[in-house]
């Protein structure tokens, strides 16, 4: 006989699983928590979702239920090898400074956070045992995997795959290390034995095991995907603190430390990115501000024309801000009071004190009338902290970028990225100015990194598509035009209105559909 469970039970199912496993389940994901509900109060015997719920709540008594949701719940999708740039970084940065100051080989402690099956832990097993246990090689080498899984953990222990499993392995890693059993392929006794397993929930903070640098490097890869923001900033500064100095961290793809964490500094090397712990004597990013009060973006624009192949986006900002003086005088313009009312007010009443002196809203609204000057007048007259502020610090440099000064707009970047390297807008104002300078390897990279930052920020990878069409990648500029356009369509109006230059989001739209047709695209 099916059970009956009610949306108030599948929310409280919803909510012990986000506190005890810290996996965030949205509303797509309804229908399957249900049947994993309705499935396991089955089995249990449990007639009623309140009686099933209540004994999840009970502490020890439920550890055995939870191993099994644990496994039901956990994706174990995973393969041997997998990003392989990661694999490249890791052999190229991180192998290279296993020694000491004397050339020493030193122990090597890694952490393989939400392991799966054991081919992440494995596949690292391997590439060490490449580079350290040739014949002249030594030292000491530490690797645990850790799964919340209990059913993966012991598939790692017997240490036997798929050829699915294998299929991005190299073909003489292949042989090297695996050797066939029936329809499987057994690892290397001597890999397998150099790596140990444990069943561990990340999310639980065992001070036995997260011991202050334990660890040298740690893989934590498609794993906080799947968590709650707030569960992701414990696990991370469980990981910040567990690290050596000078420890290496690798992120899914898809994960970035962007708003979790300030302890690390972001890496871009072999196509790929990853992050190493700061030293002592780097403190984090200074708080940023309480989100800036925007108003609507500004208005649209003629395209036609405006973007030719020689010519930089940085410099079509330029020519579009030229419309400056037309919008607006320096005095008796329209500003807004916190509410949103529109009022009249002098420039010089502001910037003399009548209204409070650290008012970030105002000096949006300047920007938002594309008064730059004006707008740079009232941020330059903030209280010293402001200095502090990267709000503050980010709008100067919009400011600085929309009106012309280069020099200023790459200096503010610098000092933002100083304090905050996973500012993904710096890193995308950046990247325009390094193209005005001509060096657009750097700007491509700062672009990359706002990218990866911020993957709804759609005005990097536009940029990426300009960049690309004019250097004749058309294959490249298309798929990096086309990612823009889609983000377009959703991007925040705040955004459009800082990074945007001087665009609407219809003039974007335009610019970024015509060099797709430059591209022989028809959007």
């Amino acid at each position: 006989m099916t059970v009956e469970i009610d949306r108030a039970e599948i929310d409280s199912f919803r909510r012990l699983v986000a506190r005890r496993l810290g996996i965030l389940f949205d509303d797509q994901k309804l229908d399957y928590l249900a049947d994993i509900l309705r499935s396991r109060m089955e089995v249990s015997g449990h007639g009623r979702g309140g009686s099933y719920l209540g004994s999840l709540s009970r502490g020890s008594d439920s550890a055995d239920e939870w191993r099994i949701l644990a496994e039901k719940l956990t994706v174990a999708e995973t393969y041997f090898f997998r990003y392989w740039d990661h694999f490249r970084a890791f052999v190229d940065v991180v192998l290279p400074g296993d020694t000491d100051a004397d050339g020493r080989s030193r122990e090597l402690r890694i952490l393989s956070a939400g392991c799966a099956s054991g081919e992440e832990t494995y596949s690292l097993a391997i590439l060490i045992r490449e580079r350290r246990f040739a014949p002249d090689g030594g030292g000491r080498v530490s690797i645990v995997g850790i799964d919340v899984n209990p059913a993966v953990i012991q598939k790692a222990l017997r240490a036997r795959y798929s050829n699915w499993s294998l299929r991005d392995t190299p073909p003489d890693l292949r042989a090297r290390y695996f050797r066939p059993e029936g329809r499987e392929f057994a690892l290397n006794d001597e890999v397998r034995s150099s790596a140990r397993f444990e069943e561990r929930n990340l999310i639980e903070p065992d001070e036995s095991f997260w011991r202050p640098q334990a660890f040298d490097v740690v893989f934590c890869r498609n794993v906080t995907m799947y968590f709650a923001p707030e569960v992701t900033r414990e696990v991370m500064g469980r990981i910040r603190r567990s690290l050596a100095p000078g420890g290496y961290l690798f992120l899914g793809h898809a994960e970035t430390l962007r708003g979790v964490s300030e302890g690390f500094r972001l890496k871009h090397t072999h196509g790929t990115f990853y992050y190493k712990l700061r030293g002592d004597l780097e403190s984090g990013a200074p708080a940023v501000s309480a989100a800036i009060p925007l108003p609507q973006e500004p208005s649209s624009v003629r395209t036609a024309g405006l973007l030719e192949s020689s010519g930089s986006w940085f410099e079509l900002i330029q020519r579009a801000s030229e419309r400056i003086a037309d919008l607006a005088k320096a005095s008796g313009a329209a500003v807004r009071t916190e509410d949103g009312s529109p009022r009249r007010e002098s420039v010089g009443r502001v910037l003399a004190g009548a209204r409070p002196a650290w008012d970030l809203g105002m000096v949006v609204e300047l920007l938002h009338q594309e008064r730059f000057n004006d707008a740079m007048r009232l941020l330059s007259a903030l209280p010293p902290d402001s200095s502090k502020d990267l709000d503050a610090q980010l709008l100067r440099a919009v400011i600085l970028t929309n009106g012309g000064d280069l020099h200023g707009a790459k200096n503010a970047c610098r000092q933002i990225l100083h304090a905050d390297e996973l500012n993904a807008g710096a890193h995308y104002l950046m990247a325009l100015c390094l193209e005005h300078e001509g060096d657009r390897e750097t700007a491509i990279e700062h672009d990359q990194s706002a990218a990866y930052l911020d993957p709804a920020f759609a005005m990097p990878r536009f940029h990426l598509g300009l960049l690309a069409r004019r250097r004749g990648a058309l294959e490249l500029a298309k798929r990096e035009l086309e990612q823009a356009l889609s983000l377009l369509a959703r991007e925040d109006s705040a955004r459009i209105l800082l990074f945007g230059g001087g665009f609407s989001r219809d003039a974007l739209v335009e610019l970024c559909r015509g060099e797709l047709r430059a591209c022989g695209v028809a959007p």
